[in-house]
């Protein structure tokens, strides 16, 4: 079979993996590597033996399909030049800057026929895998995904960065519309949302607890579901999961606690968790999950596959986390917005960070030239 001619627009943190993973793979020709920074197009082409590039419209007429992992504003600009000439295009998520965008490349890749696959890449993490032979109706999900700043992203806000991540997989097991949004968020080193916690209530009754921070001291990524079925812990960080199903005799109201001494704790813990709730804990061992996403990739443009988060999946994402923002934004702190707004903010030279902002609020009432917190 001929191999696939694809480049990897954008070399920077991620994308430069992108080209590493393509560049193995044995169906695929790399044909070059583009970035807006000669330097670090020419570093990371010479390390994969392929041609470097500063200009990605350079790549329009020689390559079968590309990848891009450039800045989320420039996703729209980047993506659509693909998309329509009908080249097959995988995008980092979230899909792009704004839902107006993300509706635009959705709209190219439909009238052109064209694959169109979001890098949600959670939804190859081992840990998910443990829910696939299990039939869950989530009632209650609990997401928590915390992160250190790492002055990466800033061009979108936690939502568009992190939490995205969670909403996609929210969406993916909860079937039924959205019935209500109400969330809160914080500025804290940037001019958006470093902090957001959201309450996404669906038609069905299931209640979706998600929150973001992209300025915690530790880093989580966690998600608890409570269903019908069971209960399921999933740590997408450590690759674990943990399920926990009600035996059938549970499920015949039939707690076995006959000779129990009810007295000592761990005596009634394991049989709780033992006899009448089943346990199972999985280290979820597998491949790289970017390399199992970037092979699916290939195996759509090769119509052997059909992308897990294509762009309708992508795009039901951005619509919520499009609410999600607008919520956010309607949230006052003593008649304050939620997250200040840039023009409040210091010169750049004043601080390395430019905030924390809410926690200026106040001050910012009281003097146009706010003093600045840490170094």
């Amino acid at each position: 079979m001929k191999r696939l001619r694809v480049g990897v627009i954008g070399v920077g943190h991620l994308g430069q993996h992108h080209a590493r993973i393509l560049a193995a793979l044995p169906e695929v020709q790399l044909v070059a590597v583009a970035d807006s920074r000669p330097e670090q197009a020419r570093l990371v082409a010479s390390r994969l033996g392929t041609r470097a590039l500063d200009d990605y419209r350079d790549l329009l007429d020689q390559v079968d399909a590309v990848s891009v992992a450039v800045p989320t504003t420039l996703h729209r600009e980047v993506a659509g030049a693909f998309l329509e000439r009908g080249i097959p295009t995988l995008v980092e998520k979230p899909l792009a800057g704004s839902l107006a965008e993300a509706e635009e490349l959705v709209a190219l890749a439909r009238s052109t026929g064209t694959v169109l696959q979001v890098g949600h890449i959670e939804r190859f993490n081992p840990a998910l895998s443990a829910l696939q032979n299990k039939a869950l109706r989530p009632r209650f999900i609990h997401a928590e995904r915390l992160s250190t700043y790492t002055f990466r992203s800033t061009d979108i806000g936690v939502v568009h960065d992190l939490m995205i991540h969670d909403i996609d997989l929210v969406l993916s097991m909860v079937a039924a519309p959205v019935q209500s949004v109400s969330a809160v968020g914080l500025s804290l080193f940037s001019e958006r949302e470093d902090v957001a916690d959201a309450r996404v209530l669906f038609e069905d009754g299931t209640v979706a607890n998600i929150t973001a921070s992209r300025a915690s001291y530790t880093a989580v990524r966690k998600m608890r579901i409570w269903a019908t079925e069971g209960y399921a812990s999933l740590d997408f960080g450590a690759k674990q999961a943990t399920i926990v199903e009600p035996s059938e005799a549970f499920l015949a109201g039939q707690l076995g606690l006959e000779g129990l001494d009810i007295t000592q704790p761990a005596a009634v813990k394991e049989h709780l968790f033992g006899k009448i709730l089943r346990v199972d804990r999985v280290e979820a061992a597998g491949r790289e999950p970017l390399a199992l996403e970037l092979e699916e990739f290939v195996q759509s443009v090769r119509g052997q596959a059909r992308p897990r988060v294509g762009g309708a999946e992508a795009l039901r994402a951005m619509w919520l986390a499009d609410q999600i923002l607008k919520s956010l934004d309607a949230h006052r702190w003593e008649g304050e917005p939620s997250v200040a707004t840039a023009p409040s903010l210091p010169p750049p030279s004043a601080s390395v960070f430019r905030g924390p902002h809410a926690w200026r609020l106040n001050s910012l009432k009281r003097s146009q030239s706010p003093r600045t917190v840490g170094h």
